[in-house]
């Protein structure tokens, strides 16, 4: 502010051609030696403030960015759940006809061959949102895709071969939504 005052003071003075105030041009009571002249800002201290100002604008720039960016990655989150639960909605309304369905029917099978197309319904939202599920019978035990939760013997496998699955794994492209929980073989 000071600086910006003294600017102003010192164009006034150029403009109107008027002798910076000393001592020796204003009466004083005492004997004034030296000469107390208003300060001149050179280019450095202009430089410097306008480089001040400069920093000032871009970490405001800066901070909008960053809020704007927050907002718009919760829009986003909103609008793919938004989508997913959409998909799932319509499973939902599968699971209720089939409960209204069971109420009115006697045979077991057409329960059943609701139930499978719920299932199929629920596979193809997988295949559309590109979850797969990790194969694990029989493979290889692998702790990037396989959970061990049992350890069990059978001689008519290797060891690290997964022998029973007790919980599929899923992957969303190429990370793990949920490992496979298995019982490796171990002969030892």
């Amino acid at each position: 502010m000071q600086k910006q005052e003294t600017q102003e003071v010192l164009e006034e003075i150029k403009q109107d051609n008027v002798e910076p105030i000393t001592t020796e041009n204003v009466e004083n009571k005492g004997d004034a030696t030296e000469e107390t002249q208003i300060p001149v800002p050179d280019e450095r201290d202009q430089k410097i403030e306008e480089l001040q100002n400069r920093v000032l604008r871009l970490q405001a720039d800066f901070d909008n960015f960053r809020r704007r960016t927050t907002k718009e990655q919760a829009q986003l989150s909103t609008f793919v759940t938004a989508n997913v639960v959409e998909k799932f909605l319509k499973v939902l309304d599968s699971f209720e006809r089939a409960e209204e369905s069971m109420a009115k029917a006697n045979d077991v099978e057409s329960i059943r061959v609701g139930l499978e197309m719920i299932q199929r319904q629920l596979t193809q939202i997988f295949k559309e949102l590109s979850v797969e599920e990790i194969s694990a019978q029989g493979q290889k035990f692998d702790p990037s895709f396989h959970e061990a939760v049992m350890r069990g013997e059978n001689t008519e496998l290797e060891d690290d071969t997964i022998e029973a699955v007790f919980e599929k794994g899923y992957k969303l492209n190429d990370k793990v939504i949920r490992h496979s929980k298995v019982k490796v073989v171990s002969n030892n």
